[in-house]
């Protein structure tokens, strides 16, 4: 009987408890419907952003030639101003150190007026300079050595007391090396010209310069067009001037959007870049790696960035835009070679979120 009455008492109970439950319960499973979309949006919120300051002074030249004292005055508003730092010398130092060899990577190929300017380069000089990195740390390459002399660079590295080097000159590392199935037309100056065996022609390897000298690298390239990549841009210019065996990648577009983001996450390429600049004062929207004036339009402008994808799809919609307004006939911009580095983690290829920030000088 007692147990009768015990059971009879605790029913009310536990229906009231349930039903003073009941409000909890609701919002539990409200709050389990709500939290995917909120997931999401916060998802969408904190994805990853590049940012690029583009710095524009319209007496940087004067019939398309730089001026190097404006010049200088841009290279360290962009630098200050990309890296929160308000000295010179500070925002340099944030970036390498004294014990860094810094190898400033330009693009040397269609010479000093469609290609990386040596005022720009004699001005980030003069800034490294400034933060006490001693002249012998300071490297300006490019593919050949050549071409280096041909645009002016082994004049200017004589002037600042500084190196200069071409990556082939330099030799290359057999230990180092981006390896891909599909066999290339050996030519004079690869590692492995002359070599027979199976699998001779599918490698191509770092240059030393890379692998054994610099631990910092500054990527400099122009506003230039690219007829199967788009534009030289960063991605571009470093991985290709990089690496032997290149051959079996320019002449094909798909190649080039599959190997060119794969040769620049190479961790001696990618995890020592610290600056990527392009050098925006004349845009040459036809032409490629010859120097074209005629088809060119002056921008004044220099683009800075921590992010060199970022920077290659803002020059694609630049060449793009400038072949627009010159009535010039169309590029075909290989816009899969930057969604490929963006999937390689190396940066962002979605326009709408790169945040530009314009420094105008009067």
């Amino acid at each position: 009987m007692n147990q009768v009455l015990n059971r009879a008492a605790i029913a009310p109970t536990a229906a009231f408890c349930c039903l003073r439950l009941l409000p909890c319960i609701f919002a539990c499973l409200l709050a389990t419907a709500i939290m995917p979309a909120r997931a999401a949006e916060s998802l969408s919120a904190g994805a990853p952003r590049a940012r690029v300051v583009v710095v524009q002074d319209p007496d940087a030249t004067v019939t398309f030639r730089p001026i190097p004292e404006r010049i200088r005055l841009m290279v360290d508003s962009g630098l200050t101003n990309l890296t929160g730092v308000p000295t010179v010398a500070g925002a340099w130092r944030s970036l390498v150190s004294t014990n860094d060899v810094v190898g400033i990577k330009v693009f040397s190929t269609p010479g000093a007026n469609s290609g990386t300017r040596p005022a720009v380069v004699a001005a980030l000089i003069e800034g490294l300079l400034s933060a006490a990195l001693p002249p012998k740390h300071i490297v300006v390459w490019d593919r050949q050595t050549i071409d280096l002399r041909t645009a002016g660079f082994v004049e200017l590295a004589r002037h600042y007391g500084i190196r200069v080097a071409g990556s082939t000159q330099t030799g290359y590392d057999e230990k180092a090396f981006y390896d891909r199935a599909l066999l290339g037309n050996l030519v004079w100056g690869d590692f492995e010209f002359g070599k027979k065996g199976q699998g001779i022609g599918r490698k191509s390897f770092l240059s030393k310069l890379l692998t054994r000298d610099l631990t910092k690298i500054i990527n400099v390239t122009p506003l230039l067009n690219h007829n199967l990549a788009g534009v030289t841009g960063n991605l571009y210019s470093l991985a290709l001037g990089s690496v032997d065996n290149v051959g079996r990648f320019e002449s094909d577009a798909d190649r080039l959007a599959v190997s060119v983001p794969e040769i620049y996450a190479l961790t001696n390429l990618s995890d020592h870049v610290v600056l990527n600049i392009v050098d925006a004062l004349i845009c040459q929207y036809e032409g490629g790696e010859r120097g074209l004036l005629h088809y060119s339009a002056t921008l004044n402008q220099l683009r800075f960035s921590r992010d060199p994808v970022a920077l290659d799809v803002l020059s694609v919609k630049e060449l793009e835009h400038q072949r627009q307004s010159a009535d010039a006939p169309g590029g075909k911009p290989n816009l899969e070679l930057y969604e490929n580095a963006a999937l390689l983690e190396l940066g962002v290829s979605d326009p709408k979120k790169i945040d530009v920030e314009e420094i105008k000088f009067k």
